[in-house]
């Protein structure tokens, strides 16, 4: 079973379009632990139906934080580590070395993560590998496979702690 961690992960979906795509993330949230940012402008409102369809009755147990904008985001995670979701990253995200607390940045499903955040320094570009000459995946299948490689690799990574742990 999956165990909650201390710093839960953080899911930031900056300006998603599809109400079914974030309610499909809140759920993944509700049932991981992870904590929801959406950074506006959203292109639906929080309230949509289809939104709380796709979350189903889960939306209790999400922690979502909502920000106007990805300049307010930064200023009150200033010092988070960040891993910037994109199809146009270099490296892969089995390079990265999550660690809890850790955020991983999404774009909208139209357009990705605008060039400025990508460019601007506030986290490390990667990419889910794919077949050549294919454009991206599904946002909430995007994010669903980054959140368990994550997972697997903290919890992996407290599993091996343990296992070198002396038992008496």
């Amino acid at each position: 079973m999956l165990q909650p961690l201390a710093r839960p992960f953080h899911l930031v979906l900056v300006s998603p379009q599809i109400p079914p795509n974030t309610g499909n993330v809140a759920r993944l949230c509700a049932v991981t632990g992870c904590r929801l940012i959406l950074v506006e402008p959203l292109g639906f409102s929080i309230a949509d139906r289809d939104l709380k369809r796709a979350g189903l009755d889960y939306w209790d147990k999400v922690f979502l934080k909502l920000y106007p904008d990805y300049d307010a985001y930064l200023a009150e995670w200033p010092s988070a580590r960040r891993w910037m979701f994109s199809a146009r990253a270099e490296t892969s995200l089995y390079a990265a070395r999550f660690e809890e607390g850790d955020h991983l940045v999404f774009g909208s499903e139209t357009q990705g993560l605008p060039s400025d955040v990508l460019a601007g320094g506030s986290g490390t570009p990667v990419t889910i590998p794919m077949l050549s000459e294919r454009r991206s995946l599904n946002l909430s299948t995007a994010v669903g496979i980054a959140t368990y490689e994550a997972l697997r690799q903290v919890q992996l990574g407290e599993a091996a702690g343990r296992a070198g742990t002396p038992t008496s």
